[in-house]
């Protein structure tokens, strides 16, 4: 942990590899939290390894340049993404950084610019965004306002936002708990959410330094979650199909209309661009996952496939 505010390369690398640390801590939570979509109890194995893949990624990349390094760290970890919030987390970080690029610094200001980006970005990913997910957490994160307190871009000005940033997504973790008929049954927060907030904990850690820190997660844990093993849902139905193809921009968006034909959850987000077009991660759920890769093949050649089912492992 940082022991002086900060926000160059150096912070947003430790950052990561902070986050990734989290999120394995509190895996078997999050699986345990995870009904939304579906209740495949893999959110926590999902984030982890994910971010995992971005903070591998952001060793890699020399330089400066803040923005250059999470774009990067997201394009690789979106490569590589898993199940619907992996994919989130990833595009999330690739559009912070392409809102940031240039900087060798962050402030207040720069950040809120990309957790909004990270929140348009996300929702524009999904066929049917809903609040009460990750994505009503980076909405909080890109509304809090820069407060006054100290100079403009200022490190201290920095903490002050990071401080009310992170009470305000605290509270909007907690509202999921009505936000979903789902949550609102069992009386437990949105996994993606919670999943956020670990993020957005150690962002704050890392960036703000280790000074008057207090982390806010054991506390949503204690009061808005089951223990881990108590979850009743019943098991549930399908597949989850994912890869990563070359396409298009006309036939990205034809393919994301015929997988929300087909099954749910639809993801089709761009990693990247390259001469002929765009590299996309796909993801859907699907009763059988033979429709999903024959619509994929269709349309070109897929890599990175998986199939996996939707079926939580017995606890």
């Amino acid at each position: 942990m940082s022991h002086k505010p900060g926000s160059s390369t150096t912070e947003v690398r430790a950052w990561l590899h902070a986050a990734h640390r989290g999120l394995c801590e509190h895996a078997d939570v999050l699986d345990n939290l995870n009904v939304f979509p579906v209740a495949d109890a893999d959110t926590g194995a999902n984030l982890s390894v994910t971010v995992g893949y971005a903070a591998e990624a952001a060793d890699l990349i020399e330089g400066k340049d803040v923005g250059e390094l999470l774009t990067y760290a997201g394009q690789a970890a979106l490569e590589q993404a898993r199940g619907n919030s992996g994919v989130l987390a990833a595009v999330a970080l690739t559009a912070m950084g392409g809102a940031v690029q240039g900087s060798v610094r962050l402030t207040a200001a720069q950040l809120k610019d990309a957790f909004t980006a990270a929140q348009v970005r996300c929702s524009s990913a999904l066929t049917d965004p809903v609040p009460g997910t990750l994505i009503s957490v980076l909405q909080a994160a890109g509304e809090t306002p820069v407060p006054e307190t100290a100079a403009e871009g200022s490190n201290q000005q920095l903490v002050d936002w990071l401080d009310l940033v992170l009470a305000a997504c605290t509270r909007a973790v907690i509202d999921t708990v009505g936000q979903l008929p789902v949550l609102a049954e069992r009386g437990t927060v949105d996994s993606g959410a919670l999943g956020m907030l670990v993020l957005l904990t150690a962002l704050r850690a890392e960036l703000g330094g280790s000074e008057n820190f207090v982390d806010p997660v054991p506390d949503v844990i204690r009061h808005h979650t089951h223990p881990v093993g108590q979850s009743a849902d019943e098991l549930q139905e399908g597949y989850e199909v994912m890869g990563t193809m070359d396409l298009s921009a006309l036939d990205a968006a034809e393919l994301r209309h015929e997988l929300d034909d087909a099954g749910s959850s639809v993801i089709v987000s761009a990693v990247g661009e390259h001469e002929e077009g765009y590299t996309w991660r796909v993801h859907v759920h699907v009763t059988d996952p033979g429709t999903a890769l024959d619509l994929m093949r269709a349309r070109g050649k897929a890599r990175n496939v998986t199939v996996t089912t939707l079926a939580a492992e017995p606890r």
